[in-house]
């Protein structure tokens, strides 16, 4: 019998977006929330230009987009150790090293990465990270799910039988030991980051409309031949999990495979604690999906009592699912993006006052 879930909900949680598709600078934000402009002519105290006496907005040194995910996740529990996560490396080995560096992001502080899936627009800066990161004062502790395919593909509508691409493959555990890290492997829910952190087991599936990737396939070895076979759950996808006091739930969750209904139910069930923040991409981008947003959307502002305070809808969310989420949300839906950083403090007295979720039809 599996020990029973453990958070500890934290007083204290920021997290730093390091990559994402999108670089946003302009859009009116909530309190807490910071775009990457200022922290790099604010914060950082940069030089000034010395005839002008102004900061140089230094575009050779600012984060870039890419298309894949990753955010540092800090928590912390009543002025205890601060606890510095990695969710994702994003897709390749330049777009984390640069934006890390560009952030002045402590990587020899990093003390967990956790893998959502084995899908390399989120594992590919991995082994670049680890090698920046080092292996002092211990070397980084990489929590993944023990299904690591061979590879991947993606195959297109209607029919989905023609691949048309391959994707890159993911560290190996291999790759990992050697670039420094500690590989820990879990098929079930657990909590990182002295129990502030949570990362789930699979995440089941029960929705009627949330499908999983319709295009998605694995190559698989069987009987000594290889060939490509259906996958559309990618049951090895994973969410991570915050407990903010007197808020609630920061739910983090790369690229809803799973479907981000299916996700926060999940976790709804698991803790009982009402959901204040959902980030991450809700993989509701292209035609096949469009007839997902509705039931999405309409579970997410109406169904869920009390419903999130905000959505982040980042990565593969698509732009029809960010207008449809703004409609219902408003300020709620904050386009967030690579660079941007989010402070949400935790409040003792506040957490008595809230009330357990409740799903109404």
């Amino acid at each position: 019998m599996s020990p029973a879930p453990t958070l500890r909900p934290v007083d204290n949680f920021v997290v730093t977006f390091l990559v994402d598709n999108c670089i946003e600078w302009m859009t009116k934000l909530p309190p807490g929330f910071k775009h990457e402009l200022p922290q790099h002519l604010i914060d950082q105290n940069p030089p000034k230009d010395p005839i002008t006496g102004v900061p140089v907005l230094d575009f050779e040194n600012y984060c870039c987009g890419a298309h894949g995910f990753s955010a540092l996740i800090e928590t912390q529990i009543n002025g205890s150790k601060r606890h510095l996560t990695l969710f994702d490396t994003g897709p390749d080995s330049r777009s984390i090293a640069r934006n890390a560096s560009v952030m002045q992001v402590p990587v020899n502080e990093i003390d967990s990465v956790i893998l959502s899936h084995w899908h390399c627009d989120h594992t590919g800066g991995l082994l670049s990270f680890l090698k920046m990161r080092g292996t002092e004062p211990s070397p980084c502790v990489v929590d993944v799910h023990p299904d690591r395919p061979y590879a991947r593909g993606i195959a297109t509508a209607p029919t989905f039988e023609n691949i048309i691409g391959q994707l890159a493959a993911d560290p190996t555990f291999e790759q990992i030991e050697e670039a420094g890290g500690k590989v820990d492997i879990h098929p079930e829910g657990h909590s990182i980051a002295d129990g502030t952190v949570w990362v789930s087991g699979e995440i089941p599936r029960v929705t009627s409309f949330e499908g999983g990737l319709p295009g998605g396939m694995r190559w698989i070895n069987q009987e000594g031949k290889g060939g490509w076979v259906h996958e559309p759950h990618i049951m090895d996808e994973r969410y991570a999990a915050i407990d903010v006091l007197g808020k609630g739930l920061v739910i983090f969750s790369a690229c809803s495979h799973a479907g981000i209904v299916n996700v926060m139910k999940d976790a709804i069930q698991t803790f009982s604690r009402p959901v204040y923040m959902v980030i991450g991409g809700l993989h509701l981008a292209g035609t096949e999906l469009t007839p997902r947003i509705p039931p999405t959307v309409n579970f997410l502002s109406k169904q869920l009592r009390p419903a999130p305070m905000y959505i982040l809808p980042m990565h593969c969310s698509g732009f029809q699912a960010k207008v449809a989420l703004e409609a219902e949300f408003g300020e709620g839906c904050v386009p967030a993006g690579v660079g941007m950083r989010v402070q949400v403090d935790g409040d003792r007295e506040g957490d008595k006052r809230l009330t357990p979720p409740v799903f109404t039809t």
